[in-house]
């Protein structure tokens, strides 16, 4: 065994990181999702489609999970009541449960 004082490692083999042409913002996924949580609740407010509030407050759920920090909160924010609002609404004007459509 050696004294210990060579440097063990091989300063040949040590590369420099490099990330990845994929940025860490280019994941659409959340403004997809929230896009698709409007366009939910403003069905599920206007047609009274129940399904449709729920759908809508599943995708903004995800939505706000797959947001960036440096992303605007507000719009989440207000996306997300607007999905409330419509699943609160509908049931507002019909109290029964979902039935199934199929």
């Amino acid at each position: 065994m050696s004294s210990g004082r060579e440097d063990p490692r091989r300063s040949n083999r040590i590369y420099r990181y490099k990330p990845s042409a994929n940025k860490p913002g280019d994941d659409p996924t959340a403004d997809y999702l929230n896009l698709m949580g409007m366009i939910f609740s403003m069905c599920g407010l206007m047609m009274r489609m129940k399904w449709a509030a729920w759908a809508a407050v599943y995708c903004s759920f995800i939505s706000f999970a797959n947001s960036r920090a440096s992303e605007d909160a507000r719009q989440m924010f207000s996306s997300f009541l607007l999905s409330v609002s419509a699943v609160v609404m509908s049931y507002l004007q019909n109290p029964q449960p979902m039935a199934a459509s199929w």
